[in-house]
């Protein structure tokens, strides 16, 4: 019995040490995989604060746009109301062939606008500048044709300086949504970089899960092990304990009855040698 529990202790032994040696291994790994995840989180993290200063910028930008909108607007308001009052001259002077002054410049302004605005291809946008001149020189011929009044000449004077101050303001602002437009390219590129730096950062945030909770079940294990190899323990010292017992008692009980015999041979008055005589008095029966 009490070999095979020594047998069975080793084998725990061994076990404990398999056990240690791979909870070792899956703890490096995993602290390998924390620092690349931490690494990847950091870069998210850098990424994200770019793309907010990227944002700040276009919002700044936007902010111009507003802005020189704002300044832009009234300049064209004012225009219109002046090409209303050259229409109405040019009706009441029969002179309002085709479209009015006031609605080619209407159009002028919305086709302005649409192509600071909006996304078209190249084809598309040239088409769109070239309307927007076949316009410019008709409402040019237009007011060629009016030149030869003087209250008309006056008012497209006016009109016209009105038209450069909203044109100045109106450069700016398509020069800032440019811009604006460009930071927030920027930005959506950035944003999706960090999605995909974050999204490998999870990845390997699972693989480090599963490769701590591999480590804490080889850790457990060891406990286990070694939880049993110390109740082994126990009941082997128990055993060589008992045994040592067992064996003290044999050695007295032989020693007590050598030294009876002893004695009864001096009752006899036999003769004692000195062995026999020293085991006598060991046993102190006398």
């Amino acid at each position: 019995m009490l070999e095979e529990m020594q047998s069975r202790k080793n084998e725990l032994k061994d076990q404990s040490e398999k056990c240690k040696n791979k909870r070792n291994e899956l703890n490096i790994e995993a602290s390998k995989l924390a620092t690349e995840r931490n690494e990847l989180n950091i870069k998210t993290k850098e990424i994200v604060e770019e793309a907010q200063k990227l944002k700040e910028q276009r919002d700044e930008h936007n902010k111009q746009v507003s802005e020189n909108k704002k300044k832009r607007d009234p300049f064209n308001e004012s225009a219109n109301k002046v090409y209303a009052k050259i229409d109405k001259i040019r009706k009441d002077l029969n002179l309002a062939d085709g479209s009015s002054l006031k609605e080619m410049s209407r159009e002028i302004d919305r086709l302005e606008f649409k192509q600071q605005t909006e996304v078209m291809s190249s084809a598309k946008e040239r088409e769109l500048v070239d309307n927007i001149s076949n316009l410019r020189d008709e409402l040019k011929k237009k007011k060629d044709e009016l030149e030869g009044n003087e209250e008309l000449k006056s008012l497209f004077v006016e009109a016209q300086e009105l038209r450069d101050n909203a044109l100045i303001y109106h450069n700016k602002l398509k020069e800032y949504a440019d811009l604006a437009q460009q930071y927030h390219d920027k930005m959506i590129g950035l944003f999706k970089q960090a999605d995909s730096v974050r999204a490998d950062s999870d990845v390997i945030h699972k693989q480090f899960i599963g490769v701590q909770d591999a480590a804490d079940e080889q850790h457990k294990m060891f406990i286990r092990a070694q939880k049993e190899i110390r109740d082994f323990n126990k009941i082997i010292l128990s055993i060589k304990r008992k045994k040592k017992d067992d064996y003290i008692t044999v050695v007295r009980d032989a020693a007590k009855k050598e030294a009876e015999d002893i004695y009864d041979k001096f009752k006899r008055g036999e003769k004692l040698d000195t062995d026999a005589l020293m085991a006598l008095q060991r046993s102190k029966l006398v």
